[in-house]
């Protein structure tokens, strides 16, 4: 597990808010465990009041379950919940990469550039074999995404695509940890990348459409199995 480092500038209920989505997209957290406030508090040097916002806060955004005068729990993962999420991501991401495409400038293009670089050398240092579970190739695998929609000219809808990316990082990391075989991104980018670069907007939509209905389907072959081995 890696070290907490706090930014002693941001209000405590944004750290404890960081740090529990961090720790849970990264399911440092079983699906359905029990988040108890106190146990929170110890762990993150933080008092509970800024924990519980932080645990409403996480609620909202389905990352949490809150459970009537029984505290909260940690999201369960299951095959009907990354088809919902699949559904809802290809509606919000793909109207945010139609607008991006509108409406981003230089800046934009340059920053899906950076990003996509930089997730390319954490590629060639690890072995895409291995970056499955790496937490520093999940950060700029985020950072690429979030890149790709920062063109985007309506502030709600980015919010939406963080939250749905989130959500699907934490079945992405779960079904990593449980399948044998590692599904190769690079590619995908690469080709995702130059087409955005290039404003053609059909082919686009179309990658990225590929791109998260294979997400969908991997996690989905993990789950399975993983269900019809606690069967046995």
């Amino acid at each position: 597990m890696n070290e907490i480092t706090f930014d002693e500038e941001l209000p405590l209920a944004e750290l404890a808010y960081r740090e529990l989505r961090r720790a849970i997209v990264r399911c440092e957290y079983e699906p359905d465990e029990r988040l108890r406030v106190e146990e929170l508090g110890k762990r993150f040097s933080i008092s509970n009041t800024p924990i519980r916002e932080a645990l409403s806060r996480l609620a909202e955004q389905g990352l949490v379950r809150s459970i009537d005068n029984r505290g909260f729990r940690v999201a369960p993962l299951t095959v009907a919940g990354i088809s919902d999420l699949t559904r809802v991501r290809l509606l919000i991401e793909s109207e945010a990469l139609r607008d991006a495409i509108a409406n981003g400038g230089d800046a934009w293009e340059a920053n899906m550039v950076a990003s996509a670089h930089a997730l390319s050398l954490i590629e060639q240092r690890l072995g895409e074999t291995q970056v499955a579970l790496d937490n520093h190739w999940t950060e700029r695998h985020r950072t690429f995404h979030l890149a790709v929609y920062s063109g985007c000219s309506s502030p709600l809808l980015k919010v939406m695509v963080e939250q749905l990316f989130d959500n699907a990082e934490r079945y992405r990391r779960y079904s990593a940890s449980h399948r044998k075989t590692e599904r190769i991104k690079h590619d995908e980018h690469t080709k995702l990348l130059n087409c955005i670069l290039s404003r053609n907007l059909d082919l686009s939509l179309e990658l990225l459409r590929h791109h998260i209905v294979s997400t969908m389907n991997t996690v989905t072959t993990a789950l399975t199995a993983l269900s019809q081995k606690s069967k046995k």
